[in-house]
């Protein structure tokens, strides 16, 4: 298998095709012939993906028509049911297409953007604005309270009618006309901006000798080696990927690195070749001229009006309740690293190149704790064996490795996730844990196939995906996570979590097809369980002597939990201020960095620490609309998941009833409530914005 698996890779690496026997068949156009139907990767071809997605339009038009076509009035199964599998060629084209431009966008693939992207755009535009279709929504919609359905049915009516409308399909024909332009553009840009990002990651490295990489760990230093060595270059070179960056600017000694390595990243694709500021420039105009066609004054309050926060003046709020407090306790904690810098004869002022390092330091100092002590104890084996243990003991699943299923790189693990007790398959979930040059920064989580029901009447299991940019095994010694990476890791499955083991029976209602301000709930919930006392002792093994992490080790680890969190949510409220205010922004005369200077002032950002993207590399609300407007979620779920979290501290975190619970109310049901209800029902109260502040140790 592994053979072909390569070869697989290699085809869409663009190498030569080998010519067999058999004349090539595009895999899309049929369903999968596979276990649990997952994408046989050694069989997709670059030249797959345009015609199936022409074929998937094909397929969409004609069952569009059918659905307005038919005579009898407009009811649940007549008109809702068929939403839900418009196009099934079009369905496994396109997730694919969507994970590979994340995960695999090799130049070849790339080159597919400015085909596919405006397809898939218009396939969209030949749903969103039918006014027939629409039309068939609507009467269903407005008798939804005589029809008998139940309360998912009713609920499933409700969205698309909202979704529907949202999408512009009320607009009278001259103002979806702008719309259709618009959305064009829009696609357009992001392809842009996104292949511009990409480019300016893979471009941008330091090269460093001996002399200047002292203080840097040897896991750092021999992943640096084997970058120069694949360059054909002597020394180190360092690049931008998180694993190579983030050692550099929290160990380096050398200053001058350490300014080469945060300048680096925090002026990404802002000049030169791959230059993102124009394309921003036009993304904030057509966004703002997008609110007004759309009714709205200003596209953040577009964007709000259609999640729980509502307006962007409430998101706001909430933001400045949690930014007050972090601006003052990092005025304290740069405090405590200048008098560091002073007691060492440093002579200089805290700059946000020196951050992370002094940080680190004056962390050494309060808690007796270097994070290399823990790295050996961190092998990412050891953290998928605590991962996978702490969803077996909550939510009573086990994970069942598929060496034979199909996968894209022989890097990528799948496994069969199982019922622990009667053996039931409840999902595939897949692995691709490590950087690579056509692989965007960052991770997340993504699914192949949704839950729910089928065209065929089936009710079928996802497919779920975990993507991250973590440290690489290097030589003889295996990836040993960062604690941030090990937190990513519990996140991104906590994400995967509600994907998998959902039970909505609709594909819309499914997973994580919930309000973009309730998703992250459950996997900022999750990060809790990685460096609780009791399940660290089951996972964390020195990767050379098998020994269980010390009672001292743990304690120093969980000491100095809340340290420096004035920084951590400085720069995460900062950037999520940004987002909302690009977004009301009116599009006229756009001055990148002048506007986030402005930003800045007026919300009082420390001069020592930045937004945590700026935005010519702000993929989350420039990439694409996912969170445009809608940054913020991230510490709105924190309200939800930190009170939440004080439910699980005062009943055991293992507690078998609150975990039930938790699974029943917050992970299995997927939008087929609304999220507040979910969460009160669980909860017993209404979120508690102070639970927050008394988790980031601010109360």
């Amino acid at each position: 298998m592994k053979a072909i698996r390569t070869l697989a890779v290699a085809t869409l690496l663009g190498a030569a095709s080998i010519t067999t026997a058999m004349a090539h068949e595009n895999p899309f156009l049929k369903p999968y012939a596979t276990q649990y139907e997952i994408a046989p990767y050694s069989e997709i071809e670059i030249s797959d993906f345009i015609p199936a997605i022409k074929a998937g339009i094909e397929e969409q038009d004609r069952n569009i028509e059918a659905i307005v076509k038919n005579r009898a009035v407009p009811d649940f199964d007549n008109t809702i049911l068929p939403l839900e599998n418009l196009s099934p060629i079009l369905e496994r084209v396109a997730s694919v297409y969507y994970h590979f431009d994340n995960a695999l966008g090799t130049p070849e693939f790339a080159a597919l953007a400015d085909e596919a992207i405006p397809l898939l755009n218009e396939a969209s535009n030949r749903v969103n604005l039918n006014d027939a279709l629409f039309d068939r929504i609507r009467q269903v919609y407005d008798r939804r309270d005589e029809m008998g359905l139940t309360p998912v049915q009713k609920r499933l009516v409700e969205k698309y009618y909202r979704q529907f409308a949202e999408q512009g399909a009320a607009l009278p024909a001259d103002k979806k006309k702008e719309l259709v332009r618009i959305n064009d553009e829009l696609a357009k840009l992001f392809i842009q901006y996104n292949k511009n990002l990409l480019g300016a990651t893979n471009a941008f490295y330091i090269a460093a000798d001996e002399n200047e990489v002292a203080g840097l760990p040897e896991s750092s230093l021999g992943m640096a080696r084997e970058e120069a060595k694949s360059r054909g270059m002597e020394g180190y070179v360092f690049t931008l990927h998180a694993p190579s960056r983030l050692p550099v600017l929290t160990n380096a000694d050398n200053r001058e690195l350490r300014r080469k390595m945060y300048e680096g990243y925090t002026f990404l694709a802002s000049t030169g070749e791959f230059n993102n500021i124009p394309v921003i420039e036009k993304i904030v105009a057509l966004r703002a001229e997008k609110a007004k066609v759309m009714g709205f004054d200003n596209f953040a309050q577009m964007m709000t009006s259609r999640v729980m926060a509502k307006t962007p003046e409430a998101a706001e709020n909430l933001l400045m309740q949690v930014f007050a407090p972090a601006v003052a306790r990092s005025a304290e904690e740069v405090a405590d690293m200048q008098a560091l810098v002073d007691a060492e004869g440093g002579n200089f002022k805290i700059a946000p190149w020196d951050y992370y390092y002094y940080a680190e330091k004056v962390k050494k100092q309060k808690y007796d704790f270097d994070e290399a002590e823990v790295r050996p104890y961190f092998s990412l084996d050891n953290v998928l064996k605590g991962l996978f243990d702490a969803a077996g003991r909550l939510y009573g699943i086990k994970m069942v490795e598929l060496p034979d299923a199909p996968k894209y790189m022989d890097e990528v693990t799948v496994y069969d996730v199982q019922d622990a007790a009667t053996g039931e398959h409840i999902a595939v979930f897949m692995t691709d844990y490590f950087p690579r040059a056509s692989k965007r920064q960052g991770a997340w989580m993504e699914e192949l196939q949704s839950a729910g029901l089928y065209e065929d009447g089936q009710m079928k299991r996802p497919i779920v995906y975990n993507v991250g940019n973590f440290t690489r095994p290097s030589g003889d010694t295996p990836a040993l996570l960062t604690i941030d990476e090990v937190e990513t890791t519990f996140h991104e499955f906590g994400h995967a979590l509600q994907g998998m083991l959902t039970r909505a029976p609709y594909k819309s209602l499914a997973g994580t097809h919930v309000d973009r301000d309730f998703v992250e709930m459950p996997s900022q919930m999750n990060e809790h369980f990685a460096f609780s006392p009791e399940l660290l002792k089951s996972y964390a093994r020195h990767y050379k002597t098998g020994e269980v992490i010390p009672d001292s080790l743990i304690t120093k680890l969980n000491n100095s939990s809340k340290f420096n969190q004035g920084f951590t949510t400085t720069e995460l409220a900062g950037a999520a201020l940004l987002d909302l205010a690009w977004g009301q922004h009116d599009g006229k005369n756009v001055d990148v960095m002048g506007f986030e200077k402005e930003v800045a002032d007026k919300i009082g950002m420390p001069e020592e620490i930045t937004f945590r993207y700026r935005s010519p590399y702000f993929k989350h609300i420039f990439g694409d609309d996912g969170y445009a407007s809608g940054y913020y979620t991230y510490l709105w779920s924190q309200v939800l998941e930190a009170d939440a979290w004080e439910q699980f501290e005062e009943k055991g975190i293992f507690d078998a009833d609150n975990a039930r619970r938790h699974k029943e109310l917050i992970l299995e049901p997927g939008d087929t409530e609304d999220a507040m209800v979910l969460f009160e029902r669980f909860r017993g109260h209404k979120p508690d914005p102070h639970a927050l502040l008394r988790l980031r140790g601010f109360e």
